[in-house]
């Protein structure tokens, strides 16, 4: 008597497995036949490619890196190389401040390095994609880039500059010519006034 509903049951089983492979079976395909067929852009939304920097709302040229180094550390490929901003030269008005409070026996207050990267290199060569350093980023300043179409003839060619890259994009979408504002619905024409008639004189 097990036996039989332990049969039914799996008879079962395979009913739905099927049922599930014939509803996916009648759905169209998402497969793009390149190059004979050019992949959309919300098809190339969802790729995962080499990473990049995301730039300020602000000033998109700069990136929301403050160099934390985090992602270098989580990076299990050794395809991140991140060096901090050096210390600003103090002007001459902070060097006489700082004199002023030597002579006053005070610690000088110098100028703090700033939380941004001098350089950010990104082999691409040696990426797994695995992800760690998008998710490990405090200031969410790394994220997957949709390109689709990367190509090179040498190694050096996926080692890649990214504050020079995200400067690079910043520009082009800045020379993209602005989509004409949607016209504002006309008003109503106003109705014609009524020219008043003269007073006959009498």
């Amino acid at each position: 008597m097990a036996s039989i509903f332990r049969t039914l049951a799996d008879l079962w089983s395979l009913v739905v497995g099927l049922g599930i492979t014939g509803k996916e079976f009648c759905k169209p395909g998402v497969t793009v036949h390149y190059p004979r067929a050019e992949v959309t852009p919300e098809a190339a939304a969802s790729f995962r490619g080499p990473i990049e920097l995301i730039g300020l709302d602000k000033d998109p040229a700069k990136p929301k890196c403050i160099a934390c180094m985090l992602c270098v550390s989580a990076c299990p490929s050794n395809c991140i190389a991140v060096t901090r901003a050096p210390t600003p030269k103090p002007t001459p008005e902070e060097l006489k401040a700082m004199a002023e409070a030597e002579a006053r026996g005070e610690k000088p207050k110098k100028p703090a390095p700033p939380k941004a990267p001098g350089t950010w290199t990104y082999d691409f060569s040696l990426c797994s994609l695995c992800g760690s350093c998008v998710e490990v980023c405090p200031v969410d300043s790394i994220g997957f880039s949709h390109d689709i179409y990367m190509v090179g003839t040498r190694r050096e060619d996926f080692v890649f500059d990214q504050l020079a890259r995200l400067a690079r994009k910043a520009a082009a979408r800045k020379a993209e010519p602005k989509k004409a504002a949607p016209e504002a619905a006309s008003a109503p024409a106003p109705a014609p006034e009524t020219a008043a008639t003269p007073a006959s004189e009498a």
